[in-house]
């Protein structure tokens, strides 16, 4: 059971880190969320938003970092 305590806690503070990095990146000027591929619909009462483009570049970096983070770990 204290591995599944490990993981809880390693995935917190992942999570801490992934959501400072993303701050900095709003307060840097980036456009992540805005970039031309994302999708928003704007309705009378309603706003549908899905940054697909977003995802796939984020996707991207990830699987690249993940592949190097791999490659050295051996």
């Amino acid at each position: 059971m204290s591995d599944v305590g490990r993981i809880i806690v390693i995935l917190g503070i992942s999570l801490i880190v992934i959501g400072g990095i993303v701050m900095l990146f709003g307060r840097a000027g980036l456009p992540l969320g805005r970039l031309p591929g994302d999708i928003v619909y704007k309705g009378k009462n309603s706003i549908f938003y899905f940054p697909l483009a977003t995802s796939i570049l984020l996707s991207i970096v990830l699987s690249v970092v993940m592949y190097l983070i791999g490659r050295f770990r051996q």
